[in-house]
Protein backbone atom coordinates (compact mmCIF):
# COMPACT_ATOMS: atom_id res chain seq x y z
CA UNK A 1 0.00 0.00 0.00
CA UNK A 2 2.78 2.70 0.68
CA UNK A 3 4.45 2.17 -2.47
CA UNK A 4 0.87 3.11 -4.59
CA UNK A 5 0.27 5.76 -1.97
CA UNK A 6 3.60 7.10 -3.15
CA UNK A 7 3.28 6.65 -6.75
CA UNK A 8 -0.23 8.42 -6.55
CA UNK A 9 0.92 11.22 -4.43
CA UNK A 10 3.80 11.71 -6.66
CA UNK A 11 2.27 11.68 -9.91
CA UNK A 12 -0.79 13.76 -8.51
CA UNK A 13 1.89 16.24 -7.33
CA UNK A 14 3.78 16.77 -9.59
CA UNK A 15 1.33 17.51 -12.15
CA UNK A 16 -0.81 20.09 -9.91
CA UNK A 17 2.53 21.96 -9.23
CA UNK A 18 2.64 22.36 -13.13
CA UNK A 19 -0.55 23.51 -12.92
CA UNK A 20 -0.16 25.95 -10.19
CA UNK A 21 3.19 27.16 -12.56
CA UNK A 22 1.07 28.17 -14.62
CA UNK A 23 -1.32 30.56 -12.34
CA UNK A 24 2.06 31.76 -11.15
CA UNK A 25 3.62 32.42 -14.62
CA UNK A 26 0.85 34.74 -15.57
CA UNK A 27 0.65 36.25 -12.24
CA UNK A 28 4.71 36.95 -12.64
CA UNK A 29 3.71 38.01 -16.20
CA UNK A 30 6.71 35.65 -17.45
CA UNK A 31 8.43 35.84 -20.68
CA UNK A 32 5.60 33.76 -22.35
CA UNK A 33 8.38 32.29 -24.90
CA UNK A 34 10.45 30.86 -22.38
CA UNK A 35 10.78 26.84 -23.26
CA UNK A 36 10.31 26.40 -19.70
CA UNK A 37 6.90 28.31 -19.94
CA UNK A 38 6.27 27.04 -23.10
CA UNK A 39 6.32 23.28 -21.46
CA UNK A 40 4.10 24.48 -18.69
CA UNK A 41 1.38 26.00 -20.87
CA UNK A 42 1.74 22.55 -23.23
CA UNK A 43 1.04 20.53 -20.55
CA UNK A 44 -2.06 22.25 -18.57
CA UNK A 45 -3.64 23.55 -22.28
CA UNK A 46 -6.08 20.87 -22.72
CA UNK A 47 -7.87 20.78 -19.85
CA UNK A 48 -7.27 24.60 -18.91
CA UNK A 49 -8.71 25.86 -22.58
CA UNK A 50 -11.95 23.88 -22.13
CA UNK A 51 -12.58 24.94 -18.38
CA UNK A 52 -12.01 28.32 -19.90
CA UNK A 53 -14.92 27.91 -21.71
CA UNK A 54 -17.07 28.05 -18.31
CA UNK A 55 -14.90 29.55 -15.98
CA UNK A 56 -13.82 33.43 -16.79
CA UNK A 57 -11.15 35.28 -15.71
CA UNK A 58 -11.62 37.35 -13.08
CA UNK A 59 -9.10 40.46 -14.01
CA UNK A 60 -5.67 38.81 -14.61
CA UNK A 61 -6.64 36.14 -11.86
CA UNK A 62 -6.78 32.55 -13.95
CA UNK A 63 -9.59 31.37 -12.07
CA UNK A 64 -10.09 28.30 -14.65
CA UNK A 65 -6.80 27.13 -13.91
CA UNK A 66 -7.21 27.74 -9.99
CA UNK A 67 -10.07 25.26 -10.33
CA UNK A 68 -8.76 22.83 -12.20
CA UNK A 69 -5.48 22.49 -9.40
CA UNK A 70 -8.13 22.84 -6.79
CA UNK A 71 -10.05 19.51 -8.85
CA UNK A 72 -6.68 17.80 -8.64
CA UNK A 73 -6.19 18.25 -5.29
CA UNK A 74 -9.33 16.45 -4.38
CA UNK A 75 -9.25 13.96 -6.76
CA UNK A 76 -5.84 12.94 -5.17
CA UNK A 77 -7.40 12.49 -1.90
CA UNK A 78 -10.55 10.42 -3.26
CA UNK A 79 -8.19 8.40 -5.12
CA UNK A 80 -5.79 7.94 -2.19
CA UNK A 81 -8.80 7.05 -0.08
CA UNK A 82 -9.68 4.75 -2.74
CA UNK A 83 -6.45 2.96 -2.22
CA UNK A 84 -6.36 2.64 1.33
CA UNK A 85 -9.69 1.51 1.74
CA UNK A 86 -9.92 -1.18 -0.92
CA UNK A 87 -13.54 -0.02 -1.54
CA UNK A 88 -15.25 3.25 -2.87
CA UNK A 89 -15.19 5.97 -0.58
CA UNK A 90 -17.98 8.29 0.15
CA UNK A 91 -18.23 12.08 -0.77
CA UNK A 92 -18.80 14.54 1.75
CA UNK A 93 -18.03 18.39 2.16
CA UNK A 94 -14.42 17.32 4.06
CA UNK A 95 -13.28 16.26 0.52
CA UNK A 96 -13.54 20.08 -0.01
CA UNK A 97 -11.83 21.44 2.71
CA UNK A 98 -9.08 18.89 2.47
CA UNK A 99 -8.83 20.24 -1.28
CA UNK A 100 -8.28 23.65 0.20
CA UNK A 101 -6.02 22.39 1.99
CA UNK A 102 -4.14 20.74 -0.19
CA UNK A 103 -3.74 23.35 -2.71
CA UNK A 104 -2.32 25.71 -0.10
CA UNK A 105 0.38 23.26 0.97
CA UNK A 106 1.15 22.40 -2.86
CA UNK A 107 1.48 26.00 -3.64
CA UNK A 108 4.23 26.35 -0.49
CA UNK A 109 5.38 23.49 -1.61
CA UNK A 110 6.22 24.91 -5.18
CA UNK A 111 7.38 27.87 -3.83
CA UNK A 112 10.10 25.76 -1.61
CA UNK A 113 11.03 24.03 -4.74
CA UNK A 114 11.41 26.75 -7.13
CA UNK A 115 13.84 29.01 -4.50
CA UNK A 116 16.02 26.15 -3.98
CA UNK A 117 16.63 25.67 -7.83
CA UNK A 118 17.19 29.08 -8.53
CA UNK A 119 19.51 29.58 -5.45
CA UNK A 120 21.33 26.10 -6.90
CA UNK A 121 21.49 27.82 -10.52
CA UNK A 122 22.47 30.68 -9.11
CA UNK A 123 25.75 29.13 -7.88
CA UNK A 124 26.40 26.96 -10.63
CA UNK A 125 25.11 28.64 -13.75
CA UNK A 126 26.65 31.85 -15.62
CA UNK A 127 23.11 33.38 -15.97
CA UNK A 128 22.41 32.50 -19.49
CA UNK A 129 19.79 29.47 -18.43
CA UNK A 130 16.38 29.66 -19.55
CA UNK A 131 15.22 28.14 -16.41
CA UNK A 132 16.87 30.78 -14.59
CA UNK A 133 15.66 33.25 -15.50
CA UNK A 134 12.14 32.10 -15.35
CA UNK A 135 13.19 31.61 -11.59
CA UNK A 136 13.83 34.63 -11.32
CA UNK A 137 11.38 36.36 -12.53
CA UNK A 138 8.84 34.12 -10.40
CA UNK A 139 10.88 34.53 -7.53
CA UNK A 140 11.82 38.16 -7.13
CA UNK A 141 8.76 39.85 -6.08
CA UNK A 142 9.12 37.70 -3.14
CA UNK A 143 12.43 38.32 -2.27
CA UNK A 144 13.17 41.86 -3.37
CA UNK A 145 11.23 43.02 -0.48
CA UNK A 146 13.42 41.42 2.21
CA UNK A 147 16.33 42.33 0.00
CA UNK A 148 15.58 46.13 0.51
CA UNK A 149 15.19 45.16 4.93
CA UNK A 150 18.17 42.87 4.87
CA UNK A 151 21.65 44.66 5.55
CA UNK A 152 24.34 43.75 2.99
CA UNK A 153 26.83 40.91 3.86
CA UNK A 154 29.36 41.94 1.60
CA UNK A 155 27.56 40.69 -1.71
CA UNK A 156 26.09 37.79 0.29
CA UNK A 157 22.16 37.41 -0.52
CA UNK A 158 20.66 35.68 2.63
CA UNK A 159 17.19 36.95 1.25
CA UNK A 160 16.18 33.49 -0.06
CA UNK A 161 17.25 32.55 2.97
CA UNK A 162 15.02 34.31 5.17
CA UNK A 163 11.91 33.57 2.52
CA UNK A 164 12.97 29.95 3.81
CA UNK A 165 12.88 30.52 7.71
CA UNK A 166 9.47 32.04 6.95
CA UNK A 167 7.73 29.63 4.50
CA UNK A 168 8.86 26.52 7.20
CA UNK A 169 7.60 28.96 10.29
CA UNK A 170 4.47 29.05 8.10
CA UNK A 171 4.33 25.55 7.28
CA UNK A 172 4.27 24.11 11.02
CA UNK A 173 2.14 26.68 11.79
CA UNK A 174 -0.54 25.65 9.77
CA UNK A 175 0.36 21.67 10.89
CA UNK A 176 -0.11 23.16 14.85
CA UNK A 177 -3.49 24.43 13.92
CA UNK A 178 -4.86 21.67 12.03
CA UNK A 179 -3.65 19.17 12.95
CA UNK A 180 -6.16 18.31 16.39
CA UNK A 181 -8.71 18.48 13.66
CA UNK A 182 -6.97 16.46 10.73
CA UNK A 183 -4.21 14.75 12.59
CA UNK A 184 -4.69 11.23 10.79
CA UNK A 185 -5.53 12.85 7.48
CA UNK A 186 -1.81 14.13 7.21
CA UNK A 187 -0.21 11.43 5.33
CA UNK A 188 -2.27 12.07 2.91
CA UNK A 189 -1.59 15.60 2.33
Amino acid sequence: MNSMNFLVSTLFDLYIMVVLLRVWLQWARADFYNPFSQFVVKATQPVVAQLRRMIPSIATFDLATVVFAFVLCVVKFFVLQLVVSGGLPLLNVSYLLIGFIALSKAAGSLLFWVLILRAILSWVSQGHNPIEFIMIQLTEPLVAPIRRVLPSFGGLDLSVLVLFVVLQFLNFLIGDLLSPYFGNLWFVL
